[in-house]
């Protein structure tokens, strides 16, 4: 775990991002434990143990996506045709009940016409899965997030816009630039995720694919651009 230690350890203001982050699911997961106590029906204590187990699952994709991290330079992931609308599907079917839990809705937008990118399909999850998670904290049922698949120069491009706060231009440089060099807090944006868009650009600078975010007057679209496959789709 050297090289993950050096570069999401190496400073002390990283260490911190990294334990709030870490910590937020799992005080959550104690509250929600203890609320038990106080459920007087069985639908109710169902309910909390679905959000236990989201908010649990939501912890450890973090942790897995670390320890890849930790491995890339092993040549585990390999590149492969991948459906980006499929691996999409996958993720919202994962997060809806914390969305649920947390009263906000997602939308879906899939008009690409080339059906295949080349991409690791494990890690290209997680890319979605943490800028999901991070719009989760923006919008509601008037002003949900919306995932888009779409063809763009040459590129397949999975985009996901929200209605936060701007990002700093600091921050918006630094991913300009293409890279996020360690997780840091974004200011203006409470609960956005540091950590998961420091994930994301790694992923998806292993994938050689493009990283990067749009600035909208009423939010911010992060996103991945994909290369093209060659292989003919069969779906």
């Amino acid at each position: 775990m050297g090289g993950m230690e050096s570069e999401v350890f190496g400073a002390d203001s990283s260490v911190t991002v990294v334990a709030h982050e870490l910590k937020a699911p799992l005080s959550l997961t104690r509250q929600l434990a203890l609320s038990l106590d106080f459920e007087d029906t069985v639908e109710g204590a169902r309910e909390v143990g679905r959000q236990i187990v989201a908010t649990s699952e939501r912890a450890l994709q973090q942790v897995n996506d670390l320890t890849r991290i930790a491995r890339l330079d092993d040549a585990l992931f390999e590149m492969e045709p991948v459906n980006p609308r499929v691996v999409c599907d996958e993720v919202i079917s994962e997060l809806w009940q914390l969305f649920k839990f947390n009263r906000r809705e997602i939308e879906i937008d899939y008009r690409n016409k080339r059906r295949l990118a080349v991409a690791n399909r494990q890690l290209l999850y997680s890319v979605v899965y943490n800028f999901c998670l991070n719009a989760m904290n923006y919008g509601g049922e008037e002003l949900p997030s919306r995932i888009s698949v779409y063809d763009r120069q040459n590129k397949i491009r999975i985009d996901v816009r929200d209605f936060g706060p701007t990002v700093p231009t600091k921050v918006w440089r630094e991913i300009k630039g293409g890279f996020v060099k360690r997780p840091v807090e974004i200011a203006m944006r409470p609960g956005s995720s540091g950590l998961g868009l420091y994930i994301a650009a790694k992923f998806a600078n292993y994938m050689h694919s493009e990283f990067g975010l749009v600035r909208h007057r009423d939010g911010t679209s992060f996103y991945i651009d994909l290369p093209i496959s060659g292989q003919l789709s069969l779906v």
